[in-house]
């Protein structure tokens, strides 16, 4: 797994576009919102930044290697600390989980056009 690994499978899900904030962070966007980040320099910083339910936010933060969000956990933002954290299909479903979340608060219209473009797309 790789900054470059998490960039492209963000960016394979529908309506997804990228951001550098505060120049060294790389956050990946639905419409605009935000579902995941990724700090750009290794070692530097938690490696991936994700929200998670209120539920599944406690679980994860009791993991080793999880902790809470800087700044974001009052929101359940759970930040992976090292790239090894967990493993690669967990990492997927997090990532996948929280663009749901995200997407949950979209309006219905923006909901259904990412949707049907995702559809053609595949």
């Amino acid at each position: 797994m790789s900054i470059e690994w998490v960039r492209r499978y963000c960016l394979s899900l529908s309506g997804v576009t990228e951001v550098v904030q505060f120049e060294e962070h790389l956050a990946f966007q639905v419409l605009g919102k935000t579902f995941a980040v990724v700090h750009l320099e290794p070692g530097m910083g938690n490696f991936l930044t994700v929200k998670a339910t209120p539920e599944e936010y406690a679980e994860l933060i009791e993991l080793p290697g999880v902790v809470p969000a800087p700044y974001a956990a009052h929101n359940h933002w759970a930040a992976i600390e090292t790239e090894d954290a967990l493993p690669v299909q967990e990492v997927k479903r997090l990532i996948g989980r929280s663009y749901d979340i995200i997407f949950a608060t979209l309006p219905k219209k923006a909901q259904a056009k990412l949707a049907a473009a995702h559809q053609r797309k595949h």
